[in-house]
């Protein structure tokens, strides 16, 4: 998605936009770190006992390049409102409005941590960062809710809001006493966003949003928190443009959520809520995200309205399964969206064009791939001593021994020397060789189990791609196979006993698949003026439609012809 959606607003390939990926990986390190931004805080203070005063404000670093077909037309004064489009945080500076959506972080600076608060966890630490306990203490519980890392003191220690939940007569609601204010949470219903605020230094606060969810309420307690959000009113980091233009949607329409991926996918995968509550959730948002639509289609006479509804693919995601045991939640959804596309066509007039479209499609996700170990099997990778598995980020990998590893959703990497900071991998020739063996070996992979096919086919990137950005790229690009996705921790970098096993998430569907198999969709309200649309179409047409000539470096062409 990232890589779809960023080629979507540049009309390039990634080659160009340098984005391959949700995540790249350091040279230096190998660590996994986001590819789309770079976060930094200020790297100069001043220290007056345990206070650190900032000299400067932190710095947030867009990592994607080229120019988005919005900034091109606000350059010829024709304006655009672009709502939750991926790859847009931290937001640009253009003559139009934007309200950043994936990659944008939480308050916490994670893509999106929850928190589930129990009974059951009395007296134990937090477990696995994100299970807290509630402490009983007289008629009462309480609980810390932990939010942002304290840049201003001395030993950066997290910041937490203790809260108190007061249990109320009928058994099926409490009170949540939290910040100074008092909520009555019913059992199963989420809360309105609750703002929350951080004391970080006298007259300095952190601000922050988040929804609350009682799950149970006998034997014992569970309340679930939504990841904490940068809150639109008082946002922390840059989520908008004009930096006022969040605050306006929120006075106007209410609290959102801010974060990239605002459905709490991990929760359900976790177990932390169930299905019923993931799709109230789900609901809940798309109805904040058609709001802003229908704002914005009501004040825009002239220009772009561009705006991604993602709650189809996070359902589709979560309940794929459901497609093989005859569930309606994804028929449902589709009726929703559907119902929106006829608000959209509403607006429609004879100079206005409505285009619908979806990055890409979707498939069943049944079995993990782990290529890492695959590549240890077969000689390309080496851990330390005789050990067989490895921790995240390529903890005990032996780079002296390792000829080529896996990161991210579908990337191969050499281990390159001159460009890994313990490359062995000559480039030239012998990495031409490399790869050679690699896509030999790798394409037609059978899934011995099942006796099916689990990788179609196998990519090398300087096949594909042309650009200045190209050596970011992987090396070799996997298509896998209907099914099949690369498994949870070949994406974070550690090499497990098993190559293939099953996938026993919730996250049942997925398109991290060769391309093939899961094609997008277009639908125009005006007949197209081509046969094989692709995504890199989509800005060079929104220029072409304003009279704009879209600039030689774009590959794609506008999909009209004289209008």
């Amino acid at each position: 998605s990232p890589v779809a959606w960023s080629t979507f607003a540049t009309g390039v390939s990634p080659a160009k936009h340098n984005i391959f990926d949700f995540l790249n990986r350091s040279l230096k390190s190998y660590v996994p770190e986001l590819s789309s931004c770079r976060v930094r805080p200020a790297w100069r203070a001043l220290r007056i006992g345990r206070l650190r005063i900032p000299l400067w404000r932190p710095t947030v670093q867009m990592l994607r390049k080229s120019q988005t077909f919005w900034k091109i037309l606000g350059d010829h004064s024709i304006g655009s409102t672009i709502l939750r489009v991926p790859i847009t945080f931290p937001p640009e500076e253009f003559n139009g409005r934007l309200l950043s959506a994936m990659c944008t972080p939480d308050l916490r600076g994670t893509q999106g941590s929850f928190t589930l608060f129990s009974t059951r966890l009395d007296g134990c630490a937090p477990e696995g960062g994100n299970r807290c306990p509630l402490r009983r203490s007289g008629q009462h519980l309480e609980g810390s809710l932990v939010g942002p890392v304290n840049e201003l003191v001395e030993g950066r220690s997290a910041l937490a809001l203790p809260f108190r939940i007061v249990p109320r007569a009928g058994g099926d609601s409490v009170t949540l006493e939290i910040a100074g204010q008092k909520h009555r949470l019913r059992r199963g219903q989420y809360s309105p966003w609750i703002r929350l605020a951080f004391r970080a230094a006298p007259g300095i606060k952190v601000r922050g949003i988040a929804r609350f969810l009682v799950t149970e309420t006998a034997p014992d307690l569970s309340l679930y928190v939504t990841p904490i959000q940068i809150d639109p009113e008082a946002p922390a980091l840059p989520i908008s443009h004009p930096s006022y233009y969040a605050a306006y949607l929120a006075k106007l329409l209410g609290s959102f959520a801010t974060v990239g991926m605002a459905e709490d996918t991990w929760a359900l995968n976790e177990g932390a809520i169930d299905e019923a509550a993931f799709l109230e959730q789900a609901w809940l948002i798309l109805a904040e995200r058609e709001a802003m639509f229908e704002n914005a289609l009501a004040h825009t006479r002239r220009g772009v309205v561009a705006c991604v509804f993602d709650t189809s693919d996070r359902v589709q995601h979560m309940f794929y399964r459901q497609l093989e045991e005859g569930g309606a939640v994804i028929e449902d959804l589709y009726r929703r969206m559907d119902r929106l596309v006829g608000k959209a066509m509403e607006h429609l007039d004879g100079g206005t064009i409505l285009m619908v479209l979806s990055d890409h499609g979707f498939c069943a996700f049944r079995r993990a791939v782990n290529l890492n170990s695959w590549l240890r099997r077969n000689g390309y990778l080496a851990l330390a001593g005789e050990a067989e598995e490895s921790g995240r980020n390529f903890q005990g990998v032996d780079w002296s021994r390792t000829r080529a590893y896996c990161l991210g959703l579908s990337g191969l990497y050499l281990n390159l020397r001159g460009r890994e900071r313990h490359g062995v991998v000559a480039p030239g020739a012998e990495a031409d060789a490399l790869k050679r063996e690699l896509i030999a070996k790798l394409a037609g992979l059978e899934d011995d189990e099942r006796g099916q096919v689990a990788i179609r086919q196998v990519y090398a990137t300087d096949k594909l791609y042309r650009g200045p950005y190209l050596d970011a790229a992987p090396d070799l690009i996997i298509g896998y196979n209907e099914g099949y996705r690369t498994s949870w921790d070949a994406a974070v970098g550690k090499v497990t006993a098993r190559v293939i096993e099953d996938n026993p998430k919730r996250w049942s569907g997925d398109h991290s698949v060769d391309p093939v198999l899961v094609p997008g969709v277009l639908v125009s309200s005006r007949r197209l003026d081509c046969d094989a649309p692709g995504i890199e179409d989509m800005a060079p047409t929104a220029l072409d439609l304003f009279g704009v000539t879209p600039p030689a470096w774009m590959d794609g062409k506008p999909l009209f012809g004289a209008l």
